[in-house]
């Protein structure tokens, strides 16, 4: 008599859950005007701020230039420890603000049509949830920096702003931003876990964190610190003009460093609470 053949069930690996719900996100993602309207947004920022550079003013005089150089509206020309002005933070930075929009609406869509109940029946993992949502969202804004480039270009070149740049800092400066991305969909993805059954708070909550209004706040009490700017505010604001490789590194430590803080912090709420 043949022994009977038993087929054992190999349940998949946590690389193929993930790759399965990175499918989903991105499909989701490339389809829907959400993510183009919002690589919009990011191109239309710097043009607009540029723009400000020498207009007139209603008495006739001209005001005094935001930029003289288009890649200050990529990034400061030093790091930036403390809060320095508004103008220091309006560059690149504002993609991480108007991003986080764009993740509490993304992350927010699953819970107000009802998609995430079947999503938590066939994909059981709240971890696989939080890690394809982070890589998603960090890669939507990762876009949005590219675009916000090129619409700085663009308006640049009409605005006839100088160009004069070190080619290797310059670089440095936008793929540290770039880095950054993942940090700040980590926080995002956090932020909307915790608001889930509360799609406006989210967005608000979102928006209020991208600003860094809260650190500069507690800056101007304990007193401006590197922690403060570089760690808990992100290394976005350490990525600047004068940056090199160096500075990469800070920024791809401190958004692993918020990836993996957030993405346990979030796995945690959608294990103990009701994720619907």
């Amino acid at each position: 008599m043949e022994k009977s053949r038993v087929l054992k069930f190999e349940p998949p690996t946590f690389f193929q859950r993930i790759k399965s719900m990175l499918g989903v996100d991105f499909y989701r993602l490339f389809h829907t005007p959400l993510f183009y309207i919002f690589l919009g947004i990011a191109a239309v920022i710097p043009a607009m701020l540029i723009a400000m550079t020498g207009m007139t003013n209603p008495d006739g005089t001209v005001s005094e230039p935001l930029f003289t150089n288009v890649w200050q509206a990529i990034a400061t020309d030093t790091p930036i420890y403390g809060f320095e002005g508004i103008d220091k933070y309006a560059n690149m930075n504002m993609v991480f603000i108007f991003g986080g929009i764009m993740v509490s609406i993304f992350i927010g869509h699953d819970y107000k049509s009802g998609y995430v109940k079947q999503l938590f029946t066939t994909h059981p993992k709240k971890e696989d949830y939080i890690v394809s949502k982070t890589l998603t969202c960090a890669f939507a804004m990762a876009c949005m920096c590219v675009t916000y480039v090129f619409g700085a270009i663009i308006a640049g070149a009409l605005t006839r702003t100088s160009f004069s740049v070190n080619f290797g800092n310059l670089l440095c400066a936008i793929l540290g931003k770039m880095l950054m991305s993942l940090g700040w969909a980590s926080l995002y993805t956090f932020l909307n876990i915790i608001f889930r059954k509360y799609f406006g708070i989210s967005i608000a909550s979102s928006f209020f964190f991208g600003t860094g209004i809260l650190i500069i706040g507690i800056g101007s009490i304990v007193g401006n610190t590197p922690l403060l700017n570089v760690f808990l505010y992100g290394a976005s604001v350490y990525a600047c003009l004068s940056g090199n490789l160096w500075t990469v590194l800070v920024c791809l430590a401190v958004s692993l460093a918020w990836t993996g803080i957030y993405n346990v912090l979030g796995t945690l709420i959608l294990e103990k609470c009701d994720v619907y």
